[in-house]
């Protein structure tokens, strides 16, 4: 490599580390803001420092003593939690049927399928809260579940891709000793799908636990709030001033989120990746 190839490599390494240190702090910076409020007396989020002048813990008990954020959380949780399990069960079984049985109208339906899947989700808000409204589920936490599990299936393409790399010897060799296709989708398919398993189940879960849209729209009574909606109701208002109290319950939000994907990150890349380097 001559000089100038150097040059160029070297210039051009540079300015990569330059916009991702950019990025960085655009990304973190708010992020640090919000944090450092939370423990900020007063409030207001404005301050002339980063770091608070004084610290305090009394946004994180308001939030327990003046609202019902406990409740939020059980809520949120709970949603979430099942949301999860039904989602991530769904669209497994949607990738498994795509990518192994062969039925009339199989390339129409999941054309079909993607083309739907490319429109925004909230298109459709107006249909599912008729739909919701005709079945007595509106302000309950079951038509929350219901449509998150059920949009779960639209994912079928990274699990069709991911179950296509699977060698079919071995679940013909499975039917050869007698196993049916729930036998082979539970013993053979779910063990090797260990880490599209976990990203297909941490997506999940995030997705419903930050949802606020359909939330918001389904949702009326306090008692029956998520944490997204009951923490936007805090403050939407001409006359709210519970903005740090705000930061504290971004903070507390933020924190299973956060630990949850630290904790998966090596199995989510492992399982956007899996299905490109089997054989």
């Amino acid at each position: 490599m001559n000089s100038s190839a150097r040059l160029r490599k070297g210039l051009w390494l540079l300015i990569s580390h330059l916009l991702l240190l950019l990025i960085a702090v655009f990304t973190v910076y708010p992020a640090l803001w919000i944090i450092f409020s939370a423990f900020r007396e007063g409030t207001s989020l404005f301050s002339d420092t980063l770091l608070p002048e004084k610290w305090t813990l009394e946004h994180f008990r308001s939030l327990f003593t003046r609202f019902e954020f406990a409740q939020w959380y059980v809520n949120t949780l709970k949603i979430a939690f099942v949301s999860m399990l039904f989602g991530t069960l769904f669209v497994l079984l949607t990738g498994y049927a795509f990518s192994r049985f062969r039925f009339a109208g199989r390339k129409s339906l999941m054309s079909g399928l993607f083309v739907i899947g490319m429109f925004p989700s909230f298109l459709t808000m107006v249909a599912i809260y008729i739909l919701l409204l005709n079945m007595n589920l509106l302000n309950t936490h079951s038509a929350l579940m219901l449509v998150y599990s059920a949009g779960g299936a639209m994912g079928y393409l990274l699990v069709k891709g991911y179950f296509d790399t699977i060698p079919r010897s071995l679940e013909e060799s499975a039917r050869i000793d007698g196993a049916n296709h729930w036998t082979v989708f539970f013993k053979i398919f779910l063990p090797l799908s260990r880490p599209l398993i976990v990203f297909l189940s941490v997506t999940s879960f995030a997705g419903a636990f930050n949802d606020f849209i359909f939330a918001q729209t389904v949702l009326r009574t306090n008692e029956k709030l998520t944490l997204a909606v009951g923490l936007y109701n805090m403050v939407n208002t001409n006359t709210s001033t519970q903005f740090t109290i705000f930061a504290a319950g971004c903070v507390l939000v933020a924190v299973p989120i956060t630990l949850l994907f630290m904790v998966c990150q090596r199995f989510l890349v492992e399982g956007l990746t899996a299905g490109t380097d089997k054989g």
